[in-house]
């Protein structure tokens, strides 16, 4: 259980997310993560110089990704700090936030900014030396589509993992196409009121159209409008399986950002230092083999036996759902109502940057807490590889 490590309330936000080749597909998430950060601290009024380190997650390579930390920082006017890249997969912002953490409570990290940004357009084809293949040909790799449709410790593509659970807990696509309209309908309460709920920590993201033209991205891109009827047609992707492609999330691209900090810097930079945010634990898992969607269980017990919680005991969960499966099978293992749980949205229908998708949830989840009284957040989810991670809050 961690006791030094803070947030400070609204030292974070995130970007609106794009639809895959939509307006941030031209974009070096690198510089434009950067960019968006610098832009946000200035209008915080924060001098860059207040922070010592920086962490910086991302995990599709773009241009200079070999500079990635440091480059960032430099774009950010944090020239003078070092940082370190964290690359995994699905549950990166959250590995970043629990890195920065770490940092704070063995006191070799003062005051961390986490970066986390992606761009799943336009992916990188990259090309590896085989000089003992035929005539020296050489091995390609479609970085985006070649990784998604097959991991190369089972040979399953990421929605073959997921209907392994659905089989294995005998989920039926009715149950996944009424979860999947439920989470529409909760992602729709972040739209009541013009939006009010996404402008308590939305920031935009400023893209270069042409040399001249330059836009604010502020809303979300690429929301697919959702009803029963629809899901109902839609027919499985896996030939006798229950996830049809509106059960499914989509890749996209965007960033997000968080200060991780001492409780008396929090409280300085707090825009309500009467409202403590503070990391708890962190939890992590692996599954068998080819059932990557079951991982956010085992990844949230272990968070919650850290922490000396019950699941009884916190008031908002929030997960990334690349599958409306990952959230029935939790719903049943924890013994809690499916439909009690990502209020105000999730990857599931807004997509899925990957580097970012975590940290903008749990922001999400801060503000959701806030704004019932305070208490514990859950996050929870699953990456690449049969893996998961978990991270509990305390807040107010």
């Amino acid at each position: 259980m961690l006791s030094k490590a803070f947030i400070p309330y609204r030292g974070y936000y995130s970007t609106p997310f794009c639809r895959w080749q939509g307006a941030m597909a031209n974009e070096n998430a690198i510089v434009l993560g950067a960019a968006t950060a610098a832009r946000w601290m200035a209008d915080k009024g924060w001098e860059p110089e207040i922070f010592d380190y920086l962490v910086f997650g991302n995990t599709i390579s773009q241009l200079h990704q070999f500079y990635s930390a440091p480059w960032a920082a430099s774009l950010m006017g944090c020239g003078g700090i070092p940082g370190i890249a964290v690359s995994q997969a699905c549950t990166t912002g959250t590995t970043c936030i629990f890195q920065a953490a770490m940092g704070i409570e063995t006191g070799m990290v003062g005051n961390a900014f986490v970066l986390t940004t992606d761009r799943t357009s336009n992916g990188p084809h990259t090309i590896w030396p085989n000089p003992k293949g035929p005539g020296g040909e050489v091995i390609s790799e479609n970085w985006l589509m070649d990784n998604f449709n097959a991991d190369p410790n089972v040979g399953l593509r990421m929605v073959e993992t997921a209907e392994n659970v659905a089989k294995e807990e005998g989920i039926s696509k009715e149950e996944c196409d009424r979860l999947a309209l439920r989470r529409y309908e909760q992602y729709q309460m972040a739209l009541a009121d013009d939006r009010a709920f996404q402008k308590r920590y939305m920031f935009a993201a400023e893209i270069q159209i042409s040399r001249k033209k330059r836009i604010l991205v502020e809303a979300d891109e690429g929301i697919m409008p959702t009803t029963a009827e629809g899901l109902t047609k839609l027919k499985p992707l896996v030939p006798g399986g229950v996830l049809s492609f509106g059960a499914q999330t989509h890749p996209a691209d965007g960033n997000a950002s968080m200060v991780v900090t001492t409780r008396e810097q929090a409280d300085r930079l707090s825009a309500d230092a009467a409202i403590p945010i503070q990391v708890i634990a962190y939890g992590y898992a692996r599954e068998k083999k080819g059932y990557m969607a079951a991982a956010p269980v085992p990844a949230a017990r272990m968070a919650l036996d850290k922490a000396g919680l019950s699941i009884g005991d916190i008031k908002i969960i929030k997960t990334h759902n690349p599958f409306v499966v990952n959230d029935i099978n939790f719903a049943r293992k924890m013994e809690i109502d499916a439909d009690g749980f990502n209020n105000y949205g999730s990857s599931v229908i807004y997509g899925h940057p990957q580097g970012s998708t975590a940290t903008r949830l749990i922001i999400e989840g801060i503000e959701e807490t806030v704004m019932e009284g305070g208490g514990y957040l859950l996050w929870t989810g699953c990456a690449a590889g049969d893996c998961g991670a978990s991270l509990i809050l305390k807040i107010g």
